[in-house]
């Protein structure tokens, strides 16, 4: 495994580039190695319409299909591509869909239609969200439920289930930095009751690995396991600030999305801002993602070096001084950083990446 650091490069073009790695391993899952308590395998439950002829595809067939690749079949005048086409020459879910898209990129963008804290969903609200048509995106979903990936309510509406969280949480390469962060996240957390947080960074955006709270905590809009762009947080920011310079100019040439009116939406503003960061060693964010809230960043670094692995933040009501928190915050950072060279001290990597 590597922690995510400055050298950590975006996700490449794939089925999965709207995807986590977590996703692409549940999806992979789905595809190939799901089998049913029965010991059918989801191979076996694929329809008519996902076989060419009278046999399944092949594991050459399905690797040329996870990459979007054209190729002949035994049917004369028929070509397969992505869309996995029948027959009858009909793209499954091409009605929304994107041409092209291959069954096992479906299923992630089905995986991906669970929004952070939200509940159950209806097949229609998945069908719309993912563009698949409403007959594709229920076979997908009840292929999942056979997995238990997926649950399915009384009412007929789905949510993720406790085996997505299992695979999930056994295929993060965030673990290892949440298990070495949660005891002094607790400590910090004891000492200042407000939400106390841990991000890292995944391509353009900030995603936040661990969460503490408290029952009268302020209001707060990151979730667990939830993604905002790097701009609008102090969690965001520490890892902008300290990223690359290419990062930080891809960022700057696109538009800067507004979450209150004190969002930081200009370059010429924001730009200032991460040198401020990087010579102060902390960011502080005062109403830009929730008007009632602050919250202030450090960077945890990777051991020593200047490679910094994540970030620490606590979200704050706007009445009180965030800059107190500064010592006792970096000296968290700190320890978790030592904690992470000790983990990581037989290892050859530097970073984990995302």
């Amino acid at each position: 495994m590597r922690l995510p650091s400055s050298h950590t490069s975006r996700p490449s073009s794939s089925p999965f580039r709207y995807s986590s790695p977590v996703l692409a391993t549940i999806a992979l899952q789905v595809l190939r190695g799901g089998r049913e308590r029965s010991g059918r395998s989801i191979e076996d439950r694929l329809p008519a319409r996902w076989r060419i002829g009278q046999r399944l595809l092949t594991s050459r067939e399905t690797d040329r299909l996870q990459r979007g690749s054209t190729w002949e079949t035994s049917w004369p005048g028929h070509r397969f591509d992505g869309g996995l086409q029948s027959p009858r020459s009909e793209v499954v879910g091409v009605a929304g869909g994107i041409p092209g898209d291959s069954f096992l990129a479906r299923v992630v963008r089905v995986l991906e239609a669970f929004k952070a804290g939200e509940g159950a969903l209806s097949v229609s609200t998945i069908a719309r969200r993912t563009g698949l048509h409403v007959a594709t995106a229920s076979r997908i979903i009840a292929a999942l439920v056979d997995c238990e990936l997926l649950i399915r309510d009384a009412d007929s509406q789905v949510r993720v289930g406790l085996r997505m969280w299992e695979i999930g949480l056994r295929a993060s390469p965030t673990l290892a930095l949440r298990e070495a962060a949660l005891p002094y996240m607790e400590d910090l957390h004891a000492t200042v009751g407000q939400h106390v947080q841990l991000s890292v960074r995944y391509g353009a955006e900030v995603l936040f690995v661990e969460r503490l709270s408290a029952p009268q905590a302020v209001p707060n809009r990151s979730h667990l396991a939830g993604r905002l762009p790097l701009h609008v947080s102090s969690s965001g920011q520490v890892l902008l600030a300290f990223g690359p310079a290419s990062l930080q100019t891809e960022i700057m040439s696109q538009p800067l999305a507004r979450y209150t009116e004190r969002t930081i939406t200009r370059p010429e503003v924001l730009r200032p801002r991460l040198a401020e960061i990087r010579e102060r060693g902390f960011a502080l964010c005062a109403g830009h993602l929730h008007p009632e809230a602050q919250s202030i960043a450090v960077p945890i670094r990777r051991s020593a070096s200047s490679v910094v692995a994540a970030s620490l933040s606590v979200v704050l009501p706007n009445g009180r001084s965030p800059v107190a928190l500064v010592p006792v915050l970096a000296s968290t950072a700190h320890r978790i950083s030592r904690a992470l060279s000790s983990t990581y001290a037989s290892s050859q990597d530097a970073d984990i990446e995302l």
